[in-house]
């Protein structure tokens, strides 16, 4: 690793630590992603019902990330990150280990809370620690970082597979235990840093964060469908293996480390209706367009399409931080994981059983999700600030 990414101007600093955990995510995730359907499918003889039923268990501790709040009273916030992470680390090493149904339900379960721990824990601490007019564009470098370091485990897991012809448990063991590695790294390195404000250590639920609030919950469903059922598509329908889903990560990755930096500029130069707009309109036509794909090469474009409209969604994250109290930002973040949840738990074992009759009615009601988000944009200021949450399009006044 490049020394320069453990160092600012000679010393260890936050951001350096949310730089060093924003790589050590996604490269256990990304093999764990990359791998997961052909597992599923190949070794433990699972169906598309078998794989909603897992996807939904995989996101009850996201619905249950409210839960962070109180273990904030026992744990310093940067800890429970690193933790998090080790957690995650451990579940995805051990997962090739347990080829059957069962053994799928334990793995994914401590690598799932891992992740989603992990997840509320850096939302919080990026919004406390980046300025508000810097945060549109270094959440954008966070993206790249996380982007290159998913390119790396795509290409990890190709070449494993394909050239070293490694088994696939020993591919997930590497995976988990680069992440785990890392993270211990940071536990004993980096000095515990103090928020600049005490953060609420309670669970909140505001009036004024209502459209924040919505437009997560929207999120969550919207993107279990694309997660879920999109990779699955290409396994399914055309016929992917484990190599070439790597290779379609890795190009995804390529792309995502190249454009986040720069869609993070966007956010801050259009703000964050215009932005939000754009995401939803593309993403409308998205879902439309893979419910009728039968070309895989399009199939792979729209792929790696929604994964550059998923960059705006950096937008609701500046959006909730322009309109907050600065205490209330842990807190929040542990609500609005479980809010983005509450359609993520159930939404993939529906989907998979309606994925049973019709692939394309799931991508249907993707786009009428993603119609739903837009219109919540519509309602978002030109300029949120605390005290201008929301527009009510009916007075154009703030709510």
């Amino acid at each position: 690793m490049n020394l320069s990414l453990l160092s600012v101007q000679g010393k260890l600093s936050p951001i350096t630590l949310l730089k060093l955990m924003t790589f050590a995510m996604p490269f256990s995730f990304g093999v764990w992603m990359a791998l997961f359907n052909n597992f599923a499918i190949d070794q433990v003889a699972l169906n598309g019902s078998h794989i909603g039923v897992l996807q939904s268990w995989r996101e009850v501790p996201g619905f249950l990330a409210f839960g962070a709040v109180f273990l904030l009273l026992f744990i310093a916030e940067q800890r429970l990150a690193i933790w998090s992470l080790i957690m995650l680390g451990a579940g995805t090493a051990i997962t090739g280990w347990l080829p059957s149904f069962n053994g799928l339900l334990v793995t994914t379960m401590l690598m799932s809370v891992g992740f989603h721990y992990y997840e509320t824990m850096k939302q919080s601490l990026a919004l406390q620690w980046f300025s508000k007019a810097e945060a549109p564009v270094q959440l954008g470098r966070l993206m790249s970082i996380g982007a290159a370091s998913s390119l790396l485990a795509y290409a990890w897991v190709w070449a494993a597979l394909e050239v070293f012809n490694v088994p696939v448990a020993w591919v997930y063991t590497f995976g988990g235990g680069v992440t785990v590695v890392i993270a211990v790294l940071a536990l004993i390195m980096f000095p515990q840093y103090t928020s600049k404000v005490t953060q609420t250590k309670k669970l909140i639920l505001r009036k004024r964060y209502s459209l924040y609030y919505a437009l997560v919950f929207m999120g969550g469903g919207r993107r279990q469908i694309f997660v879920v059922f999109a990779a699955l598509m290409m396994v399914e329908r055309f016929g992917f293996g484990a190599d070439e889903v790597a290779l379609m990560f890795l190009a995804n990755g390529l792309l995502s480390m190249w454009l986040a930096p720069k869609i993070g500029g966007l956010v801050a130069r259009w703000g964050e209706k215009r932005a939000l707009t754009v995401e939803y309109t593309g993403l409308i036509l998205v879902f439309l367009a893979y419910s009728i794909v039968e070309w895989a090469p399009l199939a792979v474009a729209l792929y790696m399409l929604d994964h550059v409209l998923f960059a705006m969604a950096i937008a609701q994250k500046t959006y909730f931080q322009k309109i907050a109290d600065p205490a209330d930002m842990a807190s929040t973040a542990g609500v609005s994981f479980t809010i983005n949840h509450i359609a993520a738990v159930v939404l993939p074992a529906l989907m998979g059983l309606l994925w049973l009759v019709s692939p394309s009615w799931v991508f249907i009601l993707g786009a009428v999700m993603a119609l739903m988000s837009l219109l919540l944009a519509r309602w978002v200021p030109t300029d949120p600030v605390n005290g201008r949450e929301w527009l009510n399009p009916f007075s154009s006044k703030a709510g």
